[in-house]
């Protein structure tokens, strides 16, 4: 095989997928020149998800006409001039080849005006091809409008996703640049709707709700923490606010948006032992240190860094978030019943499997993981339904121990709840027979952007499952029914429940969808571990649970018990000889 130079384009075009992966990219690339360039005000349209087109425009201080035509032109900038600026970077843009790599594989144009010219320079570019300039009418700044994004490289379009997701993707990076950048305003719309907005006040906790919601945003604490040139400033969530995933954990390290596994990981270490496993926090952190303390330098993409002191600033990172959360912590009350399991049962008890009411909590608890030392030990459960079980009682206010023919049972009160509920709302849903309870006062919930972006789709499928949910301004939406089920649910955590387990996932097909939104619903419903029960309550949802096609599992997949077969606690006694 001969080796050969490759042509130019095909060049370019290898170059500009490591710069764009996907519409996101071209926006945060020219969202971030338009800061470099001192914007006060920055406003991004889109027309499907980024692939049609992107547009953006600011009020910067504009390129002048002389130097246009070098800012298409591959490692061409005005933010270096030589190597060692190299380690000294003070701007969010520096290599010199985002608009050429941008123009490589769509069709763009740029229009650009500084305060001293008459009139503005429009310079098109297509598919790598640099056009003669055109004099045009414009206000001071920039704008540039990318069109047919991979039109000329359509394998790279087969990889994109759906349009909701590629949306979410702009949208949660304009939002998180506008916390960052408060002082900007900024503003969002796609296909012709409006979607985000800021006022350029320099407020941040006004666009905190924007981000994260009006209810999230209050959970969400200030931090201020300082050591070794190391100034770390933003917010992090109280512990009763918590994620299924580590995607809400945002990190700018001198105004530019990093994903760095080692400070995500340094997060997440602060909160040790103080979140359930599984359960991740909620955090937006601005860390500043001197430029040659860190390289920039890693990928195209600028999204990488690397430290030169690492391990300093992991300590700094940990430090300043446990602070934040010792000094908002209150001071627990030690109460000996609740240590003990002897919490009041409740008076709604748990109805027999044929009624359709069950007892419901909206306790904050979660259901405490089993021991895992019997469980290598212990007999495979039966494939098919449970048999008869006498309850013999309660441990820890969390499980059950019921005897059956073949055996001990341990059951996880909150996962067979919520096999119980689960199995019950996709029956009526089945049946296209859910009942409904209407509100007495609309309950009003307010999202983030990129939250109301996930919800939206699953509006119909809502509806099927016995609510009544409609947008009620931006972002915001209102529940005027909920299925008789969860009469007692709270609205508010059922709906951000939802968007939090779609929020990493494309839609599935089919009643997979209904299935994955009523397995969160039942979650949220279910009756938490740490709550004492009835005798009666406790053989309700027994002989609710031997009704359950699959009772073995909760809709997520947990176990739902435990057996310990009679042969198993024979040879545990010595019975049977040596183990």
């Amino acid at each position: 095989m001969t080796i050969k130079i490759l042509p130019e384009t095909v060049a370019s075009q290898i170059a500009a997928g490591e710069v764009v992966e996907r519409p996101a990219s071209v926006v945060k690339e020219l969202i971030e020149n338009a800061i470099d360039a001192g914007a006060k005000k920055i406003v991004i349209k889109t027309r499907q998800a980024g692939k049609r087109e992107i547009l953006i425009s600011d009020d910067g201080i504009g390129i002048p006409a002389e130097e246009l035509p070098l800012a298409l032109a591959r490692h061409a900038t005005s933010k270096l001039s030589s190597a060692d600026d190299l380690l000294n970077i003070q701007t969010l843009g520096f290599r010199g080849e985002a608009l050429a790599s941008i123009g490589s594989v769509s069709r763009l144009q740029i229009t650009s005006k500084t305060a001293d010219q008459e009139v503005a320079l429009r310079l098109s570019m297509d598919g790598g091809r640099i056009n003669p300039p055109v004099a045009v009418p414009a206000p001071t700044g920039t704008e540039v409008q990318v069109e047919d994004l991979f039109f000329n490289v359509p394998a790279r379009l087969k990889f994109l996703k759906t349009d909701n997701t590629e949306n979410r993707q702009i949208t949660g990076l304009v939002t998180r640049y506008a916390m960052a950048y408060p002082n900007i305003r900024w503003s969002l719309e796609q296909d012709g709707r409006l979607i985000f907005q800021t006022t350029g006040s320099g407020n941040q906790k006004e666009i905190l709700q924007e981000l994260y919601g009006s209810q999230d945003a209050k959970e969400l604490l200030p931090i201020e923490f300082s050591a070794q040139e190391i100034s770390i400033k933003g917010y992090v969530s109280s512990l009763s606010l918590s994620r299924s995933h580590r995607k809400d954990i945002t990190l700018f390290v001198n105004g530019r948006w990093v994903q760095d596994t080692s400070l995500t990981a340094a997060v997440i270490k602060a909160y040790n032992t103080m979140l359930m496993v599984g359960r991740y926090p909620v955090a937006i952190l601005f860390i500043q240190l001197p430029a040659n303390r860190v390289d920039v330098n890693v990928h195209p993409s600028k999204a990488e860094v690397r430290f030169r002191e690492p391990d300093q600033l992991f300590s700094a990172l940990q430090r300043g978030i446990r602070r934040g959360l010792l000094a908002y912590a209150p001071i627990p009350e030690i109460n000996t019943r609740v240590l003990w399991g002897r919490q009041p049962s409740s008076d709604i008890t748990l109805q027999p499997a044929q009624d359709s009411a069950l007892w419901v909590s909206n306790a904050n608890d979660e259901a405490k993981v089993v021991s895992e030392e019997l469980k290598p030990e212990s007999a495979p459960l039966p494939l098919e339904h449970l048999p008869l079980l006498r309850l013999v009682g309660q441990v820890a206010s969390t499980y059950l121990v019921a005897e059956g023919p073949d055996g001990l049972y341990l059951i996880d009160q909150h996962a067979a709840h919520e096999r119980v509920l689960f199995d019950q709302l996709m029956a009526q849903y089945r049946a296209a027979a859910v009942p409904t309870q209407a509100l007495m006062q609309p309950v009003v919930v307010e999202m983030s952007a990129e939250k109301a972006l996930v919800l939206t789709p699953q509006l119909p499928v809502l509806q099927k499952l016995g609510f009544e949910v409609e947008e009620f301004g931006l972002n915001a939406f209102a529940v005027r029914a909920v299925p008789a089920i969860a009469l007692d649910a709270d609205p508010r955590a059922v709906l951000n429940a939802l968007v939090e387990d779609f929020e990493e996932n494309e839609e599935p097909l089919g009643e997979e969808v209904e299935a994955r939104i009523a397995a969160r619903v039942c979650k949220r419903m279910a009756v938490k571990a740490g709550k004492q029960l009835s005798e009666s309550e406790q053989k309700n949802l027994l002989l609710n649970l031997e009704a359950c096609t699959s009772p073995r599992t909760c809709p997520h997949g947990r176990p739902t018990m435990i057996h310990l077969s009679a042969a198993l606690l024979e040879r545990q006694f010595g019975r049977l000889g040596p183990r």
